[in-house]
C-alpha cells in the first residue's frame, strides 16, 4: 500500500502540523514515509501545501506531480490541486470559502465543514483534526491510536492537555464526512 497526498490551504489552517501528523502516524506503523512542506514568505494567510507519503515499501522520491488523494482548504488550492487527483483517486475538501466546487467525475469527491464544525465546538484551532478525522474516515490508511501518538510526538508537552480535545476533533470529523 502506497498513498500519496496532497494537503493545501492557507498558512494558518494546520495544514504543515495535519501532514507531520500524518507522516508520524505512518512512522508508528512501521511504515515508511515522506513529509515534504512548501510555503510562500507569508507566515499566516499565505498558501501552504504539503506533499505525504505514506508505504509499505521504500519512498524512491518525495517529489510528486499527480496524488491518490488531495485535501483542499480554500480556492487557490482547488484550483492548483484538483486536476493533479488521480483518476479514481480523492478530493477532501471544506466548502467554506470555495466559489468553484470540483467538477471531475473520474475521482471520489467528499466535503467536510470543518470551519464550521470547530465553530461548533469552541475551538476553531481544531479545524484541521476535524479534517483529519474525515480523511481516516475516507481513507483509513493511519490508525487512530497511531494519530494519537503521532499527535503526542509532534505537540510540545505543554500542549499535551490539548489531545483529548484534539481527539474529539478527529471522531467529529470521521461522523460528519460527505460523499458528494
Amino acid at each position: 500500500m502506497t498513498e500519496e497526498m496532497i494537503i493545501a490551504g492557507f498558512g494558518g489552517q494546520g495544514v504543515l502540523s495535519m501532514g507531520k501528523i500524518l507522516a508520524y502516524s505512518g512512522i508508528m506503523q512501521d511504515q515508511e514515509v515522506s513529509w515534504m512542506p512548501s510555503y510562500g514568505p507569508e507566515m499566516r494567510g499565505g498558501t501552504a501545501n504539503v506533499t505525504v507519503i505514506v508505504s509499505d515499501e521504500r519512498i524512491s522520491s518525495p517529489v510528486l506531480t499527480n496524488f491518490d488523494t488531495a485535501i483542499i482548504l480554500n480556492q487557490q488550492s482547488m484550483d492548483k490541486f484538483e486536476n493533479t487527483v488521480k483518476p479514481g483517486g480523492v478530493l477532501l475538501y471544506d466548502p467554506n470559502g470555495i466559489l468553484k466546487h470540483p467538477t471531475r467525475t473520474d475521482i471520489k469527491i467528499y466535503t467536510i465543514d470543518g470551519a464550521k464544525l470547530a465553530s461548533e465546538m469552541g475551538n476553531p484551532k481544531i479545524f484541521n483534526m476535524i479534517v483529519l478525522g474525515a480523511f481516516m474516515q475516507v481513507k483509513p490508511i493511519v490508525k487512530l491510536e497511531n494519530v494519537i501518538r503521532g499527535l503526542k510526538k509532534s505537540l510540545p508537552e505543554r500542549h499535551h492537555k490539548l489531545i483529548p480535545l484534539n481527539e474529539d476533533a478527529i471522531t467529529m470529523g470521521m461522523k460528519n464526512v460527505v460523499a458528494k
